[in-house]
């Protein structure tokens, strides 16, 4: 046996590492939750890590999974071992690929941590979908439950390719195994060269196409012989199974394992027994041997070799004495009569003569957690003499009735297991110090560890909580701690929320909360359940007051590092000094590449944080504190309140999971009301902005670049004011040129507090302050939201009339100082209440598209952006059909309309109306006035039971009066969409001339997905899949649409120039043809010196010295005789240098590569020198002729 090294990761990083050895290209795109594999690899390959062969892999990001595949294809036709790394979407673009790579049987690996495939939802977690759809492609699929089997038997998919010549699936599921931490044994590259077939590598390379022996492969055939030709390939189908047990025999030989195609786990005599593969096995492992314990005779079989599938090895794994049989799916088939491996374990016992009484269960979709619980309730199913045929796990079916009960289950991880809890808010720093604490345990203890990280669906400002466990024995336990040693609150807000933190401590253990509270606020803030569990079950109780000390520090909001200081002390993980080297170890290697400077705020953190905490004496009156009273009802809207009471509220306590399928029969389709996030008042914000009225100059700029609109001008007329709080606090001087008193309402409980709107106050009126001094302005700004109208003489298109105007993005999940919202947020105030919006999948998707958490909202009359998410993709193509969809029928309304003033007893005041309509049908703002006049004018015209074509006509219009007017059709979505995946179909879209808006967030990267780069990064950018600085310009994807001649162009940065950003969006949708405006959008992949606070500043700071440049094609001012190209920035004059340094994603290839950051960078500032002179080129190239 050979003695490995054992090293703290995670799951895709084993997949990486084996992978690596075994390639020498790597066609890649990102997606979640599969993209570090790729990332690991090109990282590698930076630094020059040879694999088995000798060579560096050559890793190439393509525009999309499908271009992806086809360079897999190609790449291994001519010879080259290749592998590529997906999931969900990514992997069904392959799908066309993989039936070409399986046909010419040729030895690829694809890497899947299995994801759910969208449907009525997009979600990004982890379940068999993706996997299940590809089992016809001809390719093998091996399934691993963890880490280390990833690590183990990821090779024998290599190996099984290279000998069997069928390619392979490898899987594992995402999330629960892609992203859970262990410390595993790792192989050394000699011993997987050492199983390699040397002379099936050989011969694979001599059957690569070649010009010095040229052949033809992928002809066409006809039906003549094409099935023949098909079937000729089952001989090396049949085979695969064997070589698979060849190389798992190898590897138990090497390791002292024990893995099979099929292996059986639990007593030898079971009479009920499980079959399924994933994580789910490591959960049925504990629950097994805690039932055998007990002298029941239960067994588990784990599916390894899912295809080729083998009856009669599976049927040799199932003890002869099984009765009943489980099989658990993790996916839906909608309409099946079971789910996939359930379908095929009732074929193989049937081919196999085997008779046991078999049901099928699907469990886990999308990332649901699977705990001891779903195991125990399938046994017990197992055990009634009439189980249910089919059924469903881990949620409570109250319609179909399929669900089994669970009831609570006794501990069954691994005695002696330390379990802890950290409660963050995203982008606090909480999981990336939990990572790190973890790796500090697992590699400088003996001690086996497992992290695992739970999200929800929002940007930095979701919930995250973190999950550790570490102990002497090893760990399995896939599944959420929910009674821990330690928990830890990161975030004082939780606590006023009533999240059930305090819950999952264990009897004498320990909580510990961080907060600026004294003891009287900490007794005052503290929910009476948390108080009487904390009293009754003797919990150590510790506050930490890591807020005030990371702005003491100069760390800003990050309180990570303190807080895990304060772990290792209390946790008593290691002796405190080791501790405190080995967090200062991991802060340098985590920060460096931010600067010197930060990784010595991190080293005083850890030093600050040790000490820090205060152990709290529990008064002995919360053993019996009472329930405060039940909060009011909501207000608003009815459908929006229903939604927000009947999922908004137990969603946003993290409760969802209780959640029955009768809660969803109005959602059913994946529909919800927008509205919702401004009944979340999440108030996660430590320090939000107060207004000093005195010295306000009413610019509205806060307003204007407001993330999450929750700094708003409001104009009041006397009444209104009477009405108004008596703590609302107004300007010395009115609205200009009206008598309305000037407001400027923040709501503290919506803001993200991330002060961008402090950094463009020019005259110093806003300044940030602790949350709790600012509460009572809560009530003002919902006052001003809901009493104060909008005034139509305040309104209109500049930066300070456009504030006026309600905005129809609100409160959304984005981080704090997103700029992405920012420009959204405008198109909303601008043209939302008659907008279409189609967003492609991605960050502005995820912020914009919550289930039950809408930001998007609507108006006084009910309208407001009608939203939509598809794909990824098809984003273009998708809101190109909503735009010739509503076409067709406001076309079909227009003929009809005109027929109508054809009749010569028609009304005249229909006429009159209707003649307006048409001459501004093409016109969006004077077309609603328009439709209202028209339709008031039907309504009162038509006769009632009058039989007339008029009143027939005038009915048929009215009952479709919703499409009447001309409505504003965008497409939102970022770089990576609008660059690479969904270039073509942006392309064909833009040249169709018809009416339609791209919107793109140019954030330079996959922002998404971890910071990936994309055809926007620019020269020297490092982020993923770009480890070594990117080498290629940027590509220019507003002079490709340009060159039509009619599509509108503009780029934009808010922070830049205001009144260009709002003149460009209002030309753009004013423009009768296609528009696309791009915007820059500052980002936290990019990693500003000083944070995102500084988002529109840095926005300034990228035109000042040429690195962004402003300018609008107009193509209407060429109809007028003028120049259609306009640039609105100047050559830069600031220093390129001294602004790409400011950004971590420059500023860090100095550090891993400085000679080439030095190349790179020069190469970058002469092409943005040349890029400036092109556009001045072309402003000469566009200028109208001069007469002779």
């Amino acid at each position: 046996m050979v003695k490995r090294k054992m090293k703290t990761m995670d799951g895709n990083n084993a997949a990486a590492h084996v992978s690596y050895a075994f390639t020498e290209v790597a066609g890649i795109y990102p997606i979640t939750p599969s993209s570090p594999m790729a990332d690991y690899v090109d990282q590698w390959s930076a630094q020059g890590l040879k694999n088995i062969f000798g060579s560096t892999v050559k890793v190439i990001e393509m525009q999309s999974e499908a271009g992806a595949a086809g360079t897999v294809h190609g790449s291994l036709a001519a010879g080259a071992l290749t592998t590529t790394y997906t999931a969900s979407q990514g992997l069904l673009l392959m799908i066309p690929n993989m039936y070409k790579i399986a046909g010419e049987l040729l030895p690829a690996v694809f890497h899947v941590s299995a994801r759910c495939v969208a449907s009525h939802a997009l979600n990004i977690f982890g379940d068999h979908s993706d996997v299940y759809a590809c089992r016809q492609t001809g390719f093998a699929m091996l399934a691993e439950t963890n880490p280390q089997e990833v690590m183990d038997l990821a090779p024998v998919a290599h190996l099984a390719a290279i000998k069997g010549r069928v390619p392979f699936i490898n899987f594992f599921d995402g999330f629960r195994t892609s992203h859970e931490i262990q410390k595993i044994a790792i192989w050394d590259y000699k011993d997987l060269a050492d199983m390699v077939d040397m002379d099936a590598v050989e011969a694979f390379r001599k059957r690569a196409l070649n010009p010095e022996r040229p052949v033809m492969r992928g002809s066409h055939e006809n039906g003549d012989i094409f099935f023949q030709n098909r079937e000729a390939c089952n001989k090396y189908y049949e085979a695969v199974p064997g070589i698979v047990e060849e190389y798992m025999g190898k590897v138990n030989e090497k390791l002292g394992t024990n893995y099979q195609l099929f292996n059986y786990y639990g007593a030898p005599d079971a009479d009920r027994v499980i079959i399924a593969m994933g994580s789910i096995c490591d959960v049925a492992e504990e629950v097994i041997d805690y039932l055998t314990a007990k002298g029941e005779k239960v067994g588990l079989v784990k599916v390894r070799l899912y295809r080729p599938f083998r009856a009669d090895k599976l049927c040799a794994a199932i003890p002869a004495t099984a009765k009943k049989i489980a099989v658990l799916d993790r996916t839906k088939e909608p309409g099946a009569i079971g789910e996939p491996l359930y379908m095929d374990v009732v074929t193989a016992l049937a081919t196999q003569g085997r008779t046991a009484s078999v049901i099928g269960g699907r469990y886990g979709l999308g990332s649901k957690d699977t705990p001891p619980s779903s195991v125990f309730a399938v046994y017990d199913e197992l055990a009634k003499d009439e189980p249910k045929k089919q059924f469903t796990l881990g949620i409570v079916d109250d319609v179909t009735e399929l669900s089994l009960e669970e009831k609570p289950a006794p501990n069954t991880a691994a005695e002696g297991t330390i379990e802890c809890k950290f409660w963050g808010l995203g982008g606090d720093g909480t999981v990336g110090a939990n990572k790190n604490s973890i790796k500090i345990i697992g590699d400088h203890t003996d001690k086996y560890v497992q992290a695992y990280f739970q999200y929800d669906s929002k940007k930095t400002g979701g919930v995250t909580i973190s999950h550790l466990r570490f102990g002497d024995k090893p760990i399995k336990s896939p599944y959420y701690i929910n009674k821990a040693d330690f928990v830890a609150c990161h975030n004082p807000s939780y606590v006023i929320k009533g999240y059930k933190m305090v819950n999952d401590v264990k009897p004498g253990g320990i909580f510990m909360i961080n907060c600026q509270w004294t003891p009287e606020e900490l007794d005052k803030h503290m929910p009476a359940e948390a108080k009487r569990y904390i009293a009754k079950n003797h919990i150590q109780l510790y506050t930490i007051n890591a807020i005030d000390k990371a702005i003491e520090i100069g760390m800003g909001k990050r309180t990570n590092t303190i807080l895990q200081s304060a772990f290792f002390t209390l946790a008593k993980v290691m002796p405190e000094e080791d501790a405190i080297r080995y967090m200062k170890e991991a802060a340098t290697k985590s920060y460096l590449k931010k600067g010197q400077d930060v990784v010595d705020m991190n080293h005083k953190a850890i030093d600050a944080g040790a000490t820090a905490f205060v152990k709290v004496d529990v008064p002995a009156s919360w053993a019996d504190a009472q329930d405060a009273p039940v909060v009011s009802e909501e207000h608003g809207r009815p459908e929006v309140v229903k939604m927000v009471d009947t999922l908004l509220k137990p969603i946003d306590k993290m409760n969802g999971d209780s959640l029955p399928v009768s809660a969803f029969m109005d959602h059913v389709d994946g529909t919800y009301q927008l509205g919702a996030s401004a009944y979340e008042k999440r108030g996660v914000a430590v320090m939000v902005p107060t207004w000093n009225a005195e010295t306000c100059a009413k610019c509205n700029k806060c307003s204007f670049v407001c993330p999450h609109a929750t700094i708003r001008p409001f104009a009041l007329n006397a009444e209104e004011l009477a009405a108004a709080p008596a703590n609302m606090k107004k300007a010395p001087k009115p609205v200009v040129k009206t008598n309305y008193t000037y407001t400027l309402a923040i709501s503290p409980l919506d803001c993200m507090g991330c002060g961008v709107c402090v950094g463009v106050c020019p005259t110093k009126s806003l300044k940030m302050v602790p949350l709790e001094g600012e509460e009572d302005q809560q009530a003002v700004f919902n006052y001003c939201v809901d009493n104060v109208s909008v005034k139509p003489e305040t309104v209109g298109d500049t930066v300070i009339s456009s504030q006026f105007r309600k905005p129809l993005l609100e409160f959304s999940g984005s981080c704090a100082g997103c700029a992405e919202t920012s420009y959204a947020r405008l198109v909303t105030q601008l043209f939302g209440d008659r907008m279409y919006i189609s967003n492609a999948t991605g960050c502005s998707s995820i912020w914009g598209g919550p289930a039950a958490t809408s930001p998007y909202t609507v108006d006084k009359n009910g309208h407001g952006p009608a939203w939509a998410n598809s794909l990824f993709e098809d984003n273009a193509e998708h809101g190109f059909g909503i735009y010739l969809g509503q076409k067709a029928i406001r076309t079909r309304l227009q003929d009809k309309v005109k027929a109508l003033i054809a009749i010569d007893y028609c009304d005249a005041d229909i006429k009159a109306a209707a003649q307006t309509w048409l001459e501004t049908y093409d016109d969006g703002r004077k077309n609603t006035a328009a439709t209202e006049a028209l339709v008031k004018a039907l309504e009162e015209g038509v006769c009632e039971g009058c039989p007339c074509d008029a009143c027939k006509l005038a009915n048929e219009i009215l009952q479709e009066k919703e499409y009447l007017s001309k409505k504003s059709v965008w497409i939102f979505g970022g770089d990576g969409w609008a660059y690479d995946i969904g270039f073509g179909g942006v392309d064909h879209v833009l040249a169709s001339g018809e009416d339609v808006n791209i919107m793109v967030f140019d954030t330079e990267v996959y922002s998404n997905t971890g910071g990936q780069a994309s055809k926007a990064s620019q020269i020297g950018q490092v982020a993923q899949f770009a480890a070594a600085g990117k080498a290629i310009a940027k590509k220019s994807l507003a002079e490709i649409a340009m060159s039509y001649g009619y599509i509108y162009v503009a780029q934009v940065a808010m922070g830049a120039d205001m009144n260009q950003t709002i003149k460009a969006i209002n030309e753009a949708e004013a423009y009768h043809g296609p528009s696309l405006v791009i915007g820059y959008a500052p980002c936290e992949m990019h990693s500003i010196k000083g944070g995102m606070t500084h988002c529109q500043e840095e926005m300034k700071k990228a035109v000042d010295c040429g690195y962004w440049n402003n300018f609008r094609f107009n193509p209407q001012l060429k109809a007028e005789g003028k120049n259609p190209f306009i640039i609105d920035s100047k050559q830069g004059t600031a220093s390129y240098h001294d602004f790409i340094m400011g950004e971590a994603r420059y500023s860090s290839l100095t550090r891993s590569f400085p000679e080439r950051a030095q190349v790179l960078f020069e190469k970058a500032e002469e092409n943005s020198v040349a890029r400036y002179d092109h556009l001045l080129r072309l402003q000469a190239l566009y200028a109208p002729k001069k007469e002779d």
